[in-house]
C-alpha cells in the first residue's frame, strides 16, 4: 500500500462549511470505491463513463486505484471514513505535458463543492510533476461538470467532436484563477463560522448535576442569557441538569443541535467527540484544558481531537478556550466562562487567549463598548482569527474587527484578507511582535554578523566608498545573522495591509472606542478646544509626535472660567471649521468658586456638539462624567494616539490600492528547474562562487536570472597567478576585494581596491589584500559609479515573505534606516519603499547630483518580490550592494538562504486547506 506523497493530503472546507478530508487514492481503497460506485444514480454513472457500467471490473479497479503519483494521480474525498468522491489525472504518454482530467461526485453529495476542491488539488500536483494542460471528455448533458470547469478561472477551450465536448485549459495559476479559489474560500470559511455563531440547538457536556463546575457555569450562562434555540445538557446518568432535561446521548435529545461545547476532562474528550459526530453536530467549543498547552502528550491529544472532528464534518473552538458568543436578540449565545452576555454592538471581538479573554470581555463592558459576536480561540488548533475575518466581512451587524494574537498561524493569508476587508471595515489588532532578528545559521564559508550594507558609494571611480568602521563577529564561524523588520516596521507593514496595530490592550480598547463612535477623519488637521493651557501645550506636543498636524488657530482656550455654554459655543465653531479634520476636547475642572454650573454640564455640551457633527471628536475629562458617546480618555496623550492609529488608517484608505504588473523575463519554472535538483537541500548560495556545496556554484546567478535579475560577474581566487587569469577572463580595469561578507565593502579597511589595468596592479593589489585579509580575493570587472542601496527579503513571522530597501553606508545600517512591504509588491508599494528610507532623498540628486533611475529601483524590487513569493524556499535574499545611477543600476553582489524541501507546502499557497 502507497499512500502518495504526505503534503498532498488535505482537510477542506465544502461550500455548506462543513469539513472533509482529500488524500492521494490507495489500493486498499478498492472496497471503498465499489460501495460509492454502488450508490451512484443510473444517471452519474453514464455522465461519468459514457456508459451504464453497472459494476466496476476487476481490472478497472486494479487499475483506478494504483497510480504512480507522478505519471497518473488519483485522490479519493471521505467524510466518516466513507469515500463520496474521486478525481485523477492521466498523463497523455511518456514525457507529455498533458493530462486527461475526471472526477466523480457521489449522487448525495453532489453541489456541495467537491469538484472544484479536486480540481484545485488535482492541478496543484500535476503542476508539480510538470504538466502545464489539462483535457477533458464531457458529455453536452453533464451541465454541472462543464460549468465546474468554465467558473474555475482558467482559459477553457471547447470542441464538440463525435457527440462529446472536448476541452483543454492550461493549469498555471492566473489572476482570475486565484480570484475566484479565494472568493470560494472566503464563502466556505464564512459559512462554516455561521454555523458556529447562529446555532439551532446547543449541547453541553461535563455539566455537573450539583452546579459546580466549569460545565454548569457555561450551561447557566447559556441559559440565563436568553439563549433562543433549543439547551441541552448531556449527562450520562442524569435526568435533568440546571433546570434542564439531561439525556446520556446528543443523539437521544428530541431537538435539533449544531454546537456542542465541551468542559470535561481531557481524556474523556475523544468520547464526546464521537458522540457529537453520531448526533451530527456541526462544530465543537472545547473549553476543556489539557492539550497542547501541557506538553508532548497532549498536543499529540489535541491533533487526535482534530483529526476526529474533520472526519465528521465538524470545526472546532479551541482547546483550552474561553468560549464563543453572539449578541444578536435573534440568537443571544452566551458560551463563554463570562457571566453576563457582553453588551451588544457592532464590534467583532476574536481572543487567541482563553485566560485574558474575562478580562477583555469586562474592559469592553466598562469601555461602554459593544460587541457583535466574540470568539476566544485558546489554542487555537483550528478555528483561527482569519476565519472570523471571512465571516466577519460580509455580516450586517459587525462594523468594526477586534484581533488579540499571540501567534499568526497564516500569516500570508492575514495580510491578505486584512488588505481586503479593511477596505470596508478597520481592522485593529494586538499582536505578539516580532523578532527583529531572524537567525538563520547556515553552512557557508564565510561569517557575516551585521547585516546589510557597509557602503556609501560617491560619484567617481571609487564604486563602493566607505564611510565608517565596519565588525565582523568571529572569524571563521559559518554563520550569518539576517536582520528582519524591526518593531517599528513590523507597524508599519500592519498599517501597509490597512490593519491597524496597537501595542497594549488599554490601546486596543482606546481605538476601537474610537471607531465604534465616531467617523473617520478626513486628514491630520486637529482643533484643539478647551480650558486649560497646559491641557492644550500637551496636547499640541502629543499631536506633532504622531505625526499629526495642530489646524491653523488652534489650540482654542476658552479659559477656566468659561460656562458650559461659552464651551459648546467654541467647540461648535471648530466643528464647522474647514480647517479641521478631527476636534479634541479637553475639559480640566476649575478650582471651586470658579466653575459656572456642574460637570454634567460641560459633558453634555461636548456629546450635543460632538454627535452633531461630521468629524471625529476625542475627549479627556480627568474627573467628572465623560460626555455620552464620545470617546474620553484620562490623558490627552492616550486620546492623541488613539487619533493617531485611526487618522492612519484613513490615510490608507484614500491611497490608490495599486496592481501588480506584468514583468518582462519573469520565468518561475526556471526558478523550480534550479530548485528542483535532490542535493539542492538548503544552505547558502552566493553569486561569488562561495555556495554551500561545489554544485551550487552558478545556482545564485540562474535563480535571479529567472527573474530577471542581473549580477555583475565575480570570480572567488586563492592566489596571485588566480587574480590575473581572472582579470584576463573578465576584462580590465577590475576591482580586486576581501572575499568575507563584512570586508568586500570596506575600502577604508584596504579590502577593496579599484581600477586595477594591468597584471602587475592586480598582482600587487592581491598581495596587499591577501596579507591583511588571508588569501579569498574576489575578482571583478569594474562598473558605472553609482548611489550604493540594499535589497533584501526574509520570512516575516507575521507577514510572511518581505522585501526590504535602504541605501548603503554604516550610518544607515546603524539607525535601522529600512524601509519593508510584504511580498509581491504592487507597483505603489515598490515605488513607496524606493522612496521611504530616511536618505532616500540621495536617490533624488544630493548637492548637485545627478537623480538616479527611481523606477529601476522599483522594477528590482518587484522582481525579488515575486522571487520570494513564488519561490518558498527562499528563506532569505540580499542584493548588496546595488548601485543605482541615472542610466539604471548593477547588483554586484547577491546571497541567498535555502531552507531544504519543504514537507509542507507554504501556507496560503496552492489549492485550499484547512
Amino acid at each position: 500500500m502507497v499512500d502518495g506523497p504526505p503534503e498532498r493530503a488535505a482537510d477542506v472546507l465544502l461550500r455548506d462549511g462543513t469539513t472533509v478530508h482529500l488524500r492521494p487514492i490507495r489500493t486498499d481503497d478498492a472496497a471503498g470505491i465499489v460501495a460509492m460506485h454502488s450508490r451512484f444514480s443510473e444517471r452519474t454513472r453514464y455522465l461519468r463513463y459514457f456508459s451504464p457500467y453497472p459494476r466496476i471490473p476487476d481490472r478497472d479497479l486494479r487499475r483506478f486505484v494504483t497510480v504512480d503519483h507522478h505519471d497518473r494521480e488519483a485522490f479519493v474525498v471521505l467524510s466518516a471514513g466513507q469515500i463520496l468522491a474521486v478525481g485523477r489525472f492521466d498523463r497523455l504518454g511518456p514525457g507529455a505535458t498533458d493530462a486527461e482530467v475526471a472526477f466523480v461526485v457521489e449522487d448525495a453529495h453532489q453541489g456541495r463543492g467537491i469538484g472544484s476542491v479536486l480540481l484545485e488539488h488535482l492541478a496543484e500536483a500535476a503542476r508539480a510533476e510538470g504538466i502545464t494542460r489539462f483535457v477533458a471528455e464531457v458529455l453536452p448533458s453533464n451541465a454541472t461538470m462543464l460549468r465546474v470547469f468554465a467558473d474555475f478561472g482558467y482559459l477553457v477551450q471547447r470542441q464538440y467532436a463525435d457527440g462529446v465536448v472536448h476541452l483543454s485549459f492550461p493549469i498555471a495559476p492566473t489572476e482570475e484563477s486565484l480570484r475566484v479559489q479565494w472568493g470560494r474560500e472566503h464563502r466556505t470559511e464564512a459559512r462554516s463560522i455561521a454555523r458556529l455563531l447562529t446555532p439551532t440547538g446547543v449541547a453541553v457536556y461535563g455539566a455537573s448535576a450539583t452546579g459546580q463546575g466549569i460545565g454548569a457555569a457555561i450551561l447557566g450562562h447559556l441559559r440565563d442569557g436568553g439563549f433562543t434555540g433549543h439547551l441541552v445538557p448531556v449527562h450520562p446518568a442524569a435526568p435533568r441538569v440546571g433546570g434542564l432535561p439531561a439525556y446520556p446521548s446528543a443523539a437521544d435529545a428530541p431537538v435539533a443541535l449544531d454546537l456542542a461545547v465541551v468542559a470535561v476532562p481531557p481524556e474523556a474528550v475523544p468520547e464526546v467527540v464521537a458522540d457529537a459526530a453520531r448526533a451530527g453536530l456541526h462544530a465543537l467549543v472545547v473549553v476543556s484544558a489539557g492539550f497542547a498547552e501541557s506538553g508532548p502528550a497532549g498536543a499529540a491529544a489535541q491533533r487526535d481531537l482534530i483529526r476526529e472532528a474533520y472526519a465528521a464534518g465538524m470545526r472546532v473552538v479551541g482547546p483550552n478556550c474561553l468560549g464563543i458568543a453572539n449578541t444578536d436578540p435573534r440568537v443571544r449565545l452566551n458560551a463563554t466562562l463570562a457571566p453576563r452576555l457582553p453588551v451588544a454592538g457592532r464590534v467583532g471581538f476574536f481572543s487567541q487567549s482563553g485566560v485574558l479573554g474575562v478580562a477583555l470581555l469586562a474592559e469592553a463592558e466598562r469601555r461602554g463598548l459593544g460587541l457583535s459576536s466574540f470568539v476566544s480561540a485558546g489554542n487555537r488548533a483550528d478555528v483561527s482569527g482569519n476565519d472570523l475575518l471571512q465571516y466577519w466581512q460580509d455580516d450586517p451587524g459587525t462594523d468594526v474587527i477586534l484581533l488579540y494574537l499571540e501567534t499568526f498561524g497564516n500569516p500570508r493569508k492575514f495580510a491578505r484578507l486584512a488588505r481586503r476587508i479593511g477596505r470596508t471595515k478597520p481592522v485593529v489588532a494586538l499582536a505578539s511582535p516580532a523578532p527583529a532578528v531572524l537567525d538563520t545559521t547556515l553552512t557557508g564559508p564565510h561569517t557575516e554578523a551585521v547585516a546589510g550594507p557597509d557602503t556609501e558609494a560617491v560619484a567617481g571611480p571609487d564604486t563602493e566608498a566607505v564611510a565608517g568602521p565596519d565588525t565582523e563577529a568571529v572569524a571563521g564561524l559559518d554563520t550569518m545573522t539576517v536582520i528582519g523588520p524591526d518593531a517599528a516596521a513590523v507597524t508599519a507593514l500592519h498599517g501597509q495591509a490597512g490593519v491597524i496595530r496597537v501595542e497594549t490592550v488599554a490601546e486596543l480598547f482606546d481605538v476601537a472606542v474610537l471607531l465604534a463612535h465616531q467617523p473617520l477623519p478626513t486628514g491630520r488637521r486637529v482643533g484643539i478646544v478647551g480650558n486649560s493651557t497646559a491641557l492644550a501645550d500637551l496636547a499640541a506636543i502629543a499631536c506633532r509626535s504622531h505625526g499629526l498636524t495642530i489646524a491653523t488657530g488652534y489650540p482654542a482656550n476658552v479659559g477656566p472660567q468659561a460656562t458650559a455654554h461659552e464651551f459648546a459655543d467654541a467647540l461648535a465653531l471648530a466643528a464647522v471649521d474647514p480647517a479641521v479634520d478631527a476636534l479634541l476636547v479637553h475639559f480640566a475642572p476649575p478650582l471651586p468658586g470658579q466653575l459656572v454650573g456642574e460637570d454634567a454640564d460641560f459633558a453634555s455640551a461636548v456629546a450635543s456638539v460632538a454627535l452633531a457633527g461630521d468629524r471625529p471628536t476625542v475627549a479627556t475629562f480627568p474627573v467628572g462624567r465623560p460626555p455620552a458617546g464620545v470617546p474620553s480618555y484620562p490623558t490627552v496623550e492616550e486620546a492623541v494616539r488613539a487619533l493617531s492609529r485611526v487618522a492612519g488608517y484613513a490615510d490608507w484608505l484614500r491611497r490608490p490600492v495599486g496592481h501588480l504588473p506584468e514583468l518582462a523575463g519573469i520565468e518561475p519554472e526556471a526558478a523550480r528547474d534550479v530548485l528542483a535538483p535532490g542535493w539542492v537541500v538548503g544552505g547558502h548560495w552566493s553569486t561569488d562562487g562561495r555556495s554551500g556545496t561545489p554544485e551550487g556554484t552558478g545556482l545564485a546567478e540562474r535563480l535571479l536570472a529567472a527573474y530577471g535579475i542581473v549580477v555583475v560577474p565575480s570570480t572567488l581566487v586563492d592566489s596571485a597567478d588566480a587574480a590575473v587569469a581572472a582579470a584576463g577572463e573578465r576584462g580590465y580595469p577590475v576591482a580586486l576585494k576581501a572575499a568575507r561578507e563584512g570586508l568586500r565593502h570596506r575600502l577604508d579597511l584596504g579590502a577593496v581596491r579599484l581600477d586595477r589595468t594591468d597584471d602587475a596592479e592586480v598582482r600587487r593589489a592581491y598581495r596587499e589584500i591577501a596579507e591583511r585579509f588571508g588569501p579569498r580575493v574576489l575578482v571583478q570587472p569594474m562598473v558605472t559609479p553609482g548611489v550604493a542601496c540594499v535589497v533584501e527579503a526574509v520570512e516575516d513571522p507575521t507577514f510572511g515573505p518581505v522585501v526590504g530597501f535602504g541605501l548603503g553606508g554604516v550610518a544607515t545600517e546603524l539607525l535601522g534606516d529600512r524601509a519593508w512591504r510584504a511580498a509581491p509588491l504592487t507597483d505603489r508599494d515598490a515605488q513607496a519603499l524606493v522612496d521611504e528610507p530616511r536618505a532616500a532623498p540621495l536617490l533624488r540628486g544630493y548637492r548637485g547630483a545627478d537623480p538616479v533611475d527611481r523606477q529601476a529601483l522599483a522594477d528590482l524590487l518587484q522582481r525579488v518580490g515575486r522571487l520570494v513569493d513564488e519561490q518558498p524556499r527562499v528563506r532569505s535574499l540580499r542584493l548588496n550592494p546595488v548601485l543605482a545611477r541615472p542610466d539604471g543600476l548593477s547588483v554586484l553582489h547577491a546571497q541567498i538562504d535555502l531552507s531544504p524541501p519543504a514537507s509542507a507546502p507554504r501556507p496560503d499557497t496552492g489549492p485550499r486547506r484547512l
